[in-house]
């Protein structure tokens, strides 16, 4: 039987499922499974695909994700946008837990993942001067600050390897190249999107401050227990603004 979306979501730590009632699909590809299945739902006349990167029970590290198998089942559904949330650590102090940002430019810190569906001898060189959608941030932005959020419109985030935390050096020094956050997940997947021709934007919720802040003794390096209850508390409204930018897309 064959399936179509308009919108991808991609969810990451703390956000494994869309809705309570929606159709489950598994896609193969020619690079493998993707995390999980698939979840179709209807919203407003658009077919939403929701996968969660992690796997739906949070199986998956970072570097062992197949991020080729993730975007290629989008592709192979027909989305034309892909809309990619995550959690992510902060670095800078304007961007506090709870806030969401709306990330422009990666740094890669990360090694030894697959990153590109060429091979050769094809080979392909792609500008990733501007990783994300432009048009597709500002529609986030919108929507964000319609539902009362604090949303940043700018943001560079690093992407290391994962899956331990970073040291205080480490998080000093991303802090000091100008990341204003840290995440595990956004690349090679922001870029295998670009490849695929299919724009993307990263909405990012921050839930933690890293290894805390210079000066501010009584905030503590992140942890799984303090990150994730940040996560929590902000899960309901995670996919309330999914499905509110997804909704807005296209109008």
């Amino acid at each position: 039987m064959y399936y179509h979306a308009d919108i991808g979501v991609i969810g990451g730590s703390g956000f494994y499922e869309i809705a309570d009632k929606v159709k489950h699909i598994e896609i193969d590809t020619q690079y493998g499974k993707p995390s999980d299945y698939i979840s179709l739902i209807e919203i407003e006349g658009k077919i939403i695909a929701f996968l969660p990167r992690h796997g739906l029970k949070h199986i998956i590290n970072p570097g062992e994700i197949n991020y080729r198998a993730n975007v290629d089942a989008m592709a192979q559904l027909g989305v034309k946008a892909i809309i990619s949330a995550c959690c992510v650590g902060s670095l800078n102090p304007k961007m506090a837990p709870g806030d969401f940002v709306i990330t422009d430019q990666y740094i890669n810190m990360t090694s030894g993942r697959k990153e590109s569906f060429f091979k050769s001898p094809e080979v392909c060189h792609l500008s990733s001067a501007d990783p994300y959608d432009d048009a597709l941030r500002q529609a986030a932005l919108l929507v964000g600050r319609k539902l009362g959020l604090t949303v940043h419109d700018q943001g560079t985030t690093v992407v290391i390897n994962g899956p331990r935390f970073s040291t205080r050096a480490e998080s000093k020094m991303f802090a000091g190249w100008g990341a204003d956050i840290v995440n595990m997940t956004q690349y090679p997947e922001a870029y295998l999107c670009m490849e695929k021709g299919l724009p993307v934007v990263n909405i990012a919720l921050v839930s933690d401050y890293d290894t805390g802040l210079e000066g501010q003794p009584d905030i503590p390096p992140v942890s799984a227990e303090t990150a994730g209850k940040v996560i929590e508390e902000n899960q309901e409204m995670i996919k309330q603004y999914i499905l509110a930018l997804a909704e807005s897309i296209g109008a």
